[in-house]
């Protein structure tokens, strides 16, 4: 899967604190969050590392697709994953080019692809 990443030295909650500040300032939105290990824990008694996924939106990207083609909402929002690391804590976010290789999109995923890149940059190695 085509993806950004980020790794910093930060703890998970001190890097999801940046992650979302970061993404809002690129005028996204969290509007999901789902902790994988907590949800494994619960559902199977498996302990794995820390897994958390932030669906990230921007409203404006998210109604000029639709707009485009309504059956783009089943890859919305975009997957912005949190996973530690001895070292601290490793960020991905999807790569909406990757998901979305239709001509019509190619300005909207290019932007969004380009402010994702953006808000993870941003984030502190330490």
């Amino acid at each position: 899967m085509q993806s950004f990443e980020a790794t910093t030295t930060l703890s998970m909650t001190e890097a999801e604190a940046a992650v979302r500040s970061s993404l809002a300032e690129q005028a996204f939105g969290v509007l999901t969050e789902i902790d994988v290990a907590a949800n494994l824990r619960a559902a199977l008694g498996i302990e794995r590392r820390p897994l958390k996924i932030l669906g990230a939106c921007n409203p404006n990207f998210a109604n000029e697709a639709l707009d485009l083609d309504g059956d783009v909402s089943l890859l919305m929002p975009c997957n912005v994953v949190l996973t530690t690391t001895d070292a601290g804590t490793r960020i991905t976010a999807v790569d909406p080019r990757a998901l979305i290789s239709e001509p019509k999109f190619a300005t909207l995923t290019q932007d969004a692809a380009d402010r994702l890149r953006a808000a993870l940059a941003a984030i502190p190695a330490s």
